[in-house]
């Protein structure tokens, strides 16, 4: 079921064109969305580790095609996923059903308006991969924080701004190895830890794990390791 709101305007109209031009290829494993696919049992095995999905109530912020979204329901989660992509939203709700993936909704709605309506509602919030594609991360951030119950858990994943990735994540990823199509980031919107950490300060949310994702072009493997100067990702709880 796909449920349709009102938003905020905590949104980048290129941004959501640019997913929305490429809806029909995310669930493409071999397409333009290949990294996620290949990175995704990585993430959600790291959030589950902490979490435990099992039976929790969990909101997927920015759930463009569902990739997380679905998985995270397929792990015992009961699932919400929000994004202002229209088309996208559509796809992810059409592989559900032909997946037949139970416990799990959709919704077009902003985290902001999601927030005011309710507050302290998900035992789980995730954020992956949309920091760097909204004008206003920190409003992101506070909204997370407000969803989330009293001592649960909220993940960020998002990208480092330092030369190293300009290197490795926009001319390495977009321009040589052709894992992300061409002009997927801009080097201005990616955040620093301690940019997210002041984030996170301010929505009572307390930084528990920080790690890195690296990547092998040669052998294609993905794995998490202490290293952040690139991808990271970041494990926060909401104070008691």
């Amino acid at each position: 079921m796909m449920q349709s709101n009102t938003h905020t305007t905590n949104v980048d109209s290129a941004e959501l064109t640019k997913f929305s031009d490429l809806a029909h290829r995310w669930w493409d494993e071999q397409g333009e969305f290949a990294s996620l696919h290949h990175i995704n049992p990585l993430r959600l095995g790291w959030i589950n580790e902490l979490a435990n999905l099992q039976g929790k109530q969990v909101l997927d912020v920015g759930c463009g095609g569902g990739i997380l979204t679905e998985a995270m329901a397929r792990s015992g989660a009961q699932a919400l996923g929000i994004d202002l992509a229209s088309k996208s939203l559509k796809v992810a709700q059409l592989h559900a059903l032909e997946t037949q993936t139970a416990q799990l909704q959709y919704r077009e709605i902003s985290v902001e308006d999601l927030a005011a309506e309710r507050p302290a509602s998900f035992d789980v919030v995730t954020c992956m991969e949309m920091l760097e594609h909204v004008p206003d991360p920190a409003s992101v951030v506070r909204a997370c924080g407000a969803l989330v119950k009293p001592g649960g858990w909220v993940f960020f994943s998002t990208l480092n701004r330092n030369a190293k990735s300009f290197a490795f994540a926009i001319v390495g990823a977009e321009y040589v190895l052709n894992l992300l199509p061409r002009g997927t980031h801009e080097y201005a919107k990616f955040i620093r830890p301690s940019e997210l950490a002041g984030f996170c300060r301010q929505a009572d949310l307390n930084w528990q794990q920080t790690r890195g994702m690296q990547y092998n072009p040669l052998t294609r493997r993905y794995w998490l390791d202490a290293d952040t100067s690139v991808n990271y990702l970041v494990a926060t709880q909401k104070a008691a």
